[in-house]
């Protein structure tokens, strides 16, 4: 989003407040109101950055998307295939999602707005079609794009659903990375070398520190401190 510089102290004092908000009280919980008095900006001014609370969540969630692969492939390592970084980033994405329950409702909104979803979509295209091109060479990014319709729905569903004694992160790790592997025509017996480097990483572990991570890059891109703002279990 491009803001004139006498618009960035007060672009980054509501993102500051936004993310805090949205951490301790949830997406839905947070008014209006409440983002205003605590960055202490008049409505205009926060209409003019970003015309509404959906707009400060596309700006989250564009950075989010933006970093994620990155460091996936830091968690993953750079000498393993595509397709490993890839399971390793879902894989991510939903554990992330079990350490705070309003962390939960951020994911999830994010894969329910219509306009947030086309810019998930969009900007996964490019991705899948680098990683998984090679096992149908035949296909376009728009042909991915279509793909990830259905990807991303599944991605939701599994989301929503918090772990279990019975149902716990692992098998949802499971069963997630091998339906959206299958989808994209990953041979057996990669995807169960796939499976195997997933069971041997501790995605419980690592989960809180990548969103740490996360957070002191959103903190560095707009200059504000991480005290209070990572997400307590």
């Amino acid at each position: 989003m491009a803001v004139r510089s006498d618009g960035l102290k007060t672009q980054k004092r509501i993102l500051q407040v936004c993310v805090r908000l949205f951490l301790e009280k949830g997406y839905h919980q947070t008014t209006m109101t409440q983002i205003l008095r605590e960055a202490q900006v008049s409505s205009s001014s926060f209409q003019n950055l970003f015309h509404s609370k959906d707009g400060v969540l596309m700006e989250l969630v564009k950075f989010m998307f933006e970093t994620q692969f990155g460091i996936a492939r830091c968690v993953a390592g750079t000498a393993l295939l595509p397709v490993y970084v890839y399971a390793a980033e879902i894989a991510l994405q939903i554990t992330l999602t079990e350490l705070n329950e309003n962390l939960r409702e951020i994911y999830l909104e994010a894969y329910t707005q219509q306009h947030l979803l086309d810019y998930i979509h969009r900007s996964m295209a490019k991705e899948l079609l680098s990683i998984f091109g090679p096992y149908q060479p035949e296909l376009t990014e728009q042909d991915f794009y279509e793909l990830d319709l259905g990807s991303a729905g599944l991605m939701r569903g599994y989301m929503a659903a918090p772990c279990t004694a019975d149902f716990t992160l692992e098998r949802k790790l499971n069963k997630f990375v091998t339906l959206a592997l299958r989808g994209y025509k990953v041979p057996e017996d990669e995807l169960q070398k796939v499976l195997a480097f997933l069971a041997g990483v501790d995605m419980r572990g690592i989960a809180p520190m990548v969103m740490e991570e996360l957070f002191r890059r959103l903190a560095m891109r707009y200059e504000f401190s991480l005290d209070g703002l990572l997400p307590q279990g």
